[in-house]
Formats: C-alpha cells, structure tokens, sequence
C-alpha cells in the first residue's frame, strides 16, 4: 500500500540521515534539495533511492565532509571549478551558479568541473538555469556501467546530458537522459520491487539480453541507447560500421 508523504518530510529525514554521518548542514541541504526535486520529478531512481550511496560515501570517507568547491581559473564566459572531492550536488549547484553568473555578465557561461561526485539528475542543474531565464546545459561522465554492441564487459559511462529552455509563462522544454537504454537507478528500482525488466534494458555477464535486475546489478551492464541488434537496434555501432 503506498502513501504519499510530504516533501517537508522528505527533506527532514534526508538532513538528519546526512547529519548522523558528519555532513555539514549546507551540503545537507544540497543533497536534500536535489533528491527531493528528484522524486517530485518522477526520477525515483536518484532520489531517496540514492540518498544510501550518499551516506556511505560520507561514512567511509569517499566524499569530503567539511571541504568547498573552489575555482581553480577563469575567464569572463568561462571556468574550471576544482571540486575538492565534495557530494556531486554541492560542485554541481556550486557550478551551476557560477555559469548564470558569467551568463548575465557575458551573455554565456561554460564552467567545467573536476574532483567531483555523483551529482544526481542533471535536469535539476538545468532547470537552475531556467529558473534565471537562461537555456541550461548540464552534463556529466560517469564509471563504466554500459556494455558495448557486441561486447560483455562495461567500457562505456550512461554520460547523461540535460538540456532545459524557458517557455511561456511556467512551461519549459526539459530533456534529462541518459546515454544508455535506461539509468542504472532504474535497474535498482525494479530489483528493489521484484519486477522483471522489459526487454533491452541490460544484459548478463555474457553480455545476453537479461530481463532480471539481479543479472545485469551482478556482473552484467546497462544496454547502450540505440538497443540490442536482436531487436533492430543499432546499439553503439554507427550505420556502415558493421
């Protein structure tokens, strides 16, 4: 039986789960804001679905706890931000403001990161720059998580790429996708709930088309964007190429 229960809620717990392993109260509350703007969105792959991964990075050391993201050069239009190995979202909204800025001034702004983390759905950068009035951009690589057309082992990122555009009034375009056939959250999600994957989403250890969650979370990978060639997709091979 579901039950809804409101974000005010959420936020509270994310903050006090983030807390109980020494987050600082600012990138608690960039964390919180994210995954929260996550499952409102529909995205429940990376909202309270990710906020474990986030604890035990915090817990184990992996992610910073008390550092900030810092600019290491830049230009009127442009900037390298140096994330210091802080939460993905802090260096992502710390970035994200930092390219509204230039934009007002420059009329664009291009700011790469390095030394950052898992920096949740890229549409929320995006949407940032909407909120400002501006087209935003946001895009990320990621660890090997797709299996190549023909292969079995995961050499390829999901790299996911939002694009979000001011409409009228309240109404906006908003592209959030990944470059694989579905996130890997997604895959989590289904296995959390016992449900079978349809196909095309993953593939075993041998790289076979598996439709349970288990086999692809377990040594298998994600499929890549254009499909499987045994349903008619081109998968990562260009057309000629085969």
């Amino acid at each position: 039986m579901s039950k809804v229960i409101a974000a005010k809620e959420v936020r509270h717990f994310i903050c006090s789960a983030l807390k109980s392993v020494g987050c600082i109260e600012t990138h608690c509350n960039d964390l919180a804001d994210l995954l929260v703007a996550a499952d409102s969105r529909g995205h429940y792959s990376h909202g309270l679905n990710r906020l474990e991964m986030y604890c035990n990075d915090y817990s184990r050391g992996t992610t910073e706890k008390h550092a900030e993201p810092s600019i290491e050069s830049e230009t009127l239009a442009t900037a390298l931000v140096n994330g210091n190995n802080c939460a993905g979202p802090t260096v992502g909204k710390f970035s994200m403001n930092l390219a509204i800025e230039k934009c007002r001034r420059a009329g664009v702004g291009v700011v790469t990161a390095r030394g950052s983390n898992h920096y949740g759905i890229a549409g929320y950068y995006g949407l940032m720059a909407k909120e400002a009035g501006f087209i935003g951009i946001s895009m990320t690589n990621t660890s090997p998580l797709v299996v190549p057309t023909r292969g079995k082992e995961c050499t390829l990122g999901t790299n996911p790429i939002s694009v979000v555009a001011p409409g009228l009034g309240d109404d906006c375009f908003a592209l959030d996708m990944a470059t694989s056939t579905v996130a890997l959250g997604k895959i989590e999600v289904a296995r959390r709930k016992g449900e079978p994957l349809p196909p095309g989403w993953g593939c075993d250890t041998q790289g076979v088309e598996s439709t349970d969650a288990e086999s692809v979370l377990s040594g298998g990978g994600l499929s890549p964007l254009g499909g499987t060639e045994i349903s008619g997709g081109r998968g990562t091979v260009p057309p000629g190429w085969d």
